[in-house]
């Protein structure tokens, strides 16, 4: 596990914190600018110009050697704004990638994943895609047969893409795309499609549950499965 760090990424220095999920000022790292980066400006958007992305969907990122598949519920507004998956300043998954070493280099997850981090995440053999395509605000807004078509679509996805791992990210909306309504977090008895599965916390702000730390240890055994991290 990486203790706080401060890494140049797109222009800012991001020192992360763990912090109280619950307070609302909750935040997953702290910005400042560095003068010694060449950077593109952080997106902002009105609630109008996010409300336009509803429904949009987000392109799946998977490459060849495909290691571990994260799988998020569905994407948020400002995932669809960004086109790129968890993205959302107080997501937490891209600081618990970096924080357990699964990722090398921080991603911002306010202003999404550039070129070079897409290509990052290939190389590590990491991909990732959702149960159900399209953007909303929150994921209660998915129906239950949205979710259970997502699970068969998802089946799919990795029968034809053949990662070792699936990480699903989302105990909730697990148990109903797959009708395991008795499951837990963690290592899953069966596999899906050929792959070892995995449920992980979700790394939303709204999951008070847990922080950076405790995320990026769940995430860290998946990613150990994978071959991505050393036992």
């Amino acid at each position: 596990m990486r203790p706080p760090a401060i890494a140049c990424n797109a222009g800012l220095v991001l020192v992360y914190k763990d912090q109280d999920a619950r307070s609302e000022h909750y935040h997953p790292y702290y910005k400042r600018r560095d003068p010694g980066c060449e950077h593109e400006p952080v997106p902002t958007f009105t609630r109008a110009e996010l409300e336009s992305f509803r429904d949009v969907e987000v392109p799946d990122l998977v490459g060849p050697g495909l290691r571990l598949l994260f799988v998020g519920i569905n994407p948020g507004l400002w995932t669809a704004a960004t086109q790129t998956h968890f993205a959302h300043p107080v997501n937490r998954f891209y600081p618990a990638l970096y924080a357990s070493g699964i990722t090398p280099t921080p991603i911002d997850p306010a202003a999404g994943m550039t070129d070079v981090d897409r290509a990052m995440m290939i190389e590590r053999g990491i991909g990732i895609t959702n149960l159900v395509r399209r953007a909303t605000v929150r994921a209660d807004e998915l129906s239950r047969d949205e979710l259970r078509v997502g699970g068969e679509r998802l089946a799919g996805f990795v029968a034809l893409h053949r990662p070792r791992v699936v990480a699903i990210a989302g105990i909730t909306a697990y148990r109903t795309a797959f009708r395991r309504p008795k499951a837990r977090t963690g290592r899953q008895p069966e596999d899906l499609a050929g792959a070892e599965l995995w449920v992980v916390p979700n790394p939303s702000g709204l999951n008070a549950h847990e922080t950076v730390a405790s995320l990026a240890t769940a995430y860290a055994e998946p990613a150990r499965a994978a071959g991505l991290l050393p036992d």
